[in-house]
């Protein structure tokens, strides 16, 4: 803000905003982003893997692990009790010398918590072979003969 004194009568006040400060402002700002902005955006073109859902019989001795929406487990048709007994069914099968493949099943409305208990409890058991049942997107079932 600036005053300006006049030899007469009127004592006026200059009230305009000087905006030079704000547009040198400005500009050191767009050029930080003009530079920034480039190495941002920029990344390795990378052709990623086509892969399908290769349909698998199951083995005789893979074991089955069901959780319904409700977050309940079950060991092939029989409802588990608790955690523990889940745990010790699968320490047991551990012990195996030829260790089975564990299927897990998982409901699309159940939680996630509840599959992730079954999946720790296969970690703590020392189970090397887990995998996912899902069922094929309707997409992959067209394009099969």
């Amino acid at each position: 803000m600036a005053i300006t004194y006049h030899d007469g009568e009127n004592d006026a006040m200059l009230s305009e905003i000087n905006t030079t400060p704000l547009v040198d402002v400005m500009l050191v700002l767009l050029i930080i982003f003009l530079i920034t902005i480039p190495v941002i955006n920029t990344s390795v073109a990378v052709r990623l893997p086509r892969a399908a859902n290769a349909l698998r019989q199951s083995q005789p001795e893979t074991v089955v692990i069901s959780v319904d929406a409700r977050g309940a487990a079950y060991w092939f048709d029989a409802r588990l009790a608790d955690a523990t007994e889940l745990q010790s069914r699968l320490r047991e099968m551990a012990q195996k010398s030829t260790q089975a493949e564990v299927q897990i099943r998982g409901d699309a409305r159940a939680d996630y918590e509840a599959v992730a208990r079954v999946l720790l409890a296969c970690q703590q058991a020392g189970i090397a072979r887990i995998g996912f049942v899902t069922e094929p997107h309707s997409e992959t079932l067209r394009d099969k003969p």
